[in-house]
């Protein structure tokens, strides 16, 4: 294995999630700009071609968190090869990840290609609107495979233990994308107007750029991809390892935004405007998380090194760690909202009512944030430890059973206030049994464990 990747088995716990979670955050930062650049300009087309690009979220983030989840299989089941210092086997499930990723992604796409029209004619797209979506789907597509076989890649990467080079391919992608998107919707020089597909246009030319970096470091500098066409029964044993976690933690991946669609419907019935401050209070929030998300990025290869290692102590305190980092942030945007909150929502939106119903959610929701924080933590560490259907069993528990049938019950027979005071008790209430779950049941691994070693000792004596 290449000299850039880190034993994270060894050395301060602090050191190393520090030194994967940082540059995380700022890649992370920069991926979630591309979302916000690509609204930015394509508001300025007009009212319809904003509606299009809306009715497009959906099924975006459905396919992004297909590629999280594959990256998620492959982090788990390549981390614990390394941590086990099996490197033959962790370049060969790297590699075999790339290749079921691509097939997937494949026939997802042609799949894609095929329903454009119906399916959002079916989510009520009409008109000029639908025909928009065609053109703007039509390109997308097309780009997908250079969405996720990168995202899969950097989770390879991530799990050797570099989490500078993903960040780095991150950021790389948002820059490309903020020059080439106004230039291709607008035009520029002897480069045409392309309206709404130039959006597309400029995220397919940034996912090649992180198509060809991602595979380059994974290859060149990693050495985690062989060129060696895998037996059949080896290509099989690893396409299960990888979607046995892959395939729950897409899911997972997906359960918290379908949840806030959910709310936002409940929400929609207080007025435009209590949508509006919503939309507002939720993209404030989802920035104040990126920490929490570098976190959840960063605890997975050290789990999974660790516990492939045998080193269940060093997973039991990474994750207190992350806990702690996450109720300190907290602490910290709560006390910078209940000063800042209003102003920071008038940057978003220059509606007084507005900014003040958003700063009302930022003030009583923000009050859970660290038990959400908590809980994507707990969900990626048991990815890693290989255990998918625990993490998707948190997300369920958290959103499922208690961030919409609180939100729901809040919203039909209370107020808009009752509602905020619901999803920051669905927080708590989760962050507090998921957090005690989890460490409850690393805590008797370690111990059966440090038992079943003290055996052996004995025997051997």
């Amino acid at each position: 294995m290449s000299k850039s990747s880190r034993d994270l088995t060894l050395g301060s716990l602090w050191t190393a999630i520090a030194a994967l979670t940082l540059p995380m955050t700022i890649g992370i930062m920069a991926t979630m700009s591309v979302s916000i650049v690509d609204t930015y300009f394509v508001g300025k087309l007009g009212t319809n071609e904003l509606a299009a690009l809306s009715f497009t979220f959906p099924i975006t983030i459905t396919i992004a968190s297909l590629a999280i989840g594959l990256g998620a299989g492959a982090a788990a089941v390549v981390s614990q090869a390394i941590g086990a210092k099996n490197e033959k086997e962790a370049k060969r499930l790297s590699t075999d990840s790339l290749i079921v990723a691509t097939l997937i992604v494949v026939i997802i796409s042609i799949i894609g290609l095929l329903t454009i029209k119906p399916l959002f004619m079916l989510l009520g797209a009409q008109g000029e609107v639908l025909s928009m979506i065609e053109r703007y789907m039509w390109i997308w597509y097309i780009s997908m495979p250079f969405l996720v076989i990168p995202m899969v890649a950097n989770a390879i990467i991530r799990a050797v233990g570099d989490a500078v080079w993903p960040s780095i391919i991150m950021i790389g992608t948002a820059v490309i994308n903020i020059i080439a998107t106004p230039i291709l919707v607008f035009g520029w020089g002897p480069i045409p107007a392309f309206n709404i597909e130039g959006a597309a246009y400029g995220t397919f030319v940034a996912r090649v750029f992180t198509f060809l970096l991602a595979l380059y470091v994974a290859y060149y500098r990693e050495k985690m991809i062989v060129l060696l066409v895998p037996a059949l029964s080896e290509f099989v044993q690893s396409c299960k390892k990888v979607l046995k976690v892959g395939i729950p933690a897409g899911v997972g991946s997906a359960v918290n935004p379908f949840g806030v669609t959910i709310v936002t419907s409940i929400i929609a019935t207080f007025g435009a405007e209590t949508v509006a401050a919503f939309g507002v209070a939720t993209r404030i929030e989802t920035f104040a998380c990126i920490p929490m998300f570098a976190l959840s990025a960063s605890i997975a290869p050290i789990v999974g090194q660790n516990w492939g290692a045998n080193k269940k102590s060093r997973v039991l305190q990474a994750v207190k760690y992350c806990y702690l980092m996450c109720c300190v942030w907290s602490v910290f945007i709560l006390t910078l909202l209940y000063f800042a909150a209003e102003p920071i929502s008038r940057v978003l939106s220059s509606d007084a009512g507005i900014a003040k119903e958003s700063s009302s959610y930022l003030g009583i929701a923000t009050i859970g944030l660290w038990g959400y924080g908590i809980v994507i933590v707990s969900a990626a560490a048991f990815n890693a430890l290989g255990r998918p259907l625990s993490s998707l069993g948190y997300y369920l528990f958290r959103t499922a059973l208690l961030y919409v049938p609180l939100g729901v019950i809040a919203g039909i027979y209370f107020d808009i206030k009752a509602v905020y005071y619901a999803i920051a008790a669905a927080n708590v209430i989760s962050g507090l049994v998921i957090g005690w779950y989890t460490l409850c049941w690393l805590k008797k691994a370690d111990s059966c464990d440090s038992q079943l070693n003290q055996l052996e000792t004995d025997i051997s004596q």
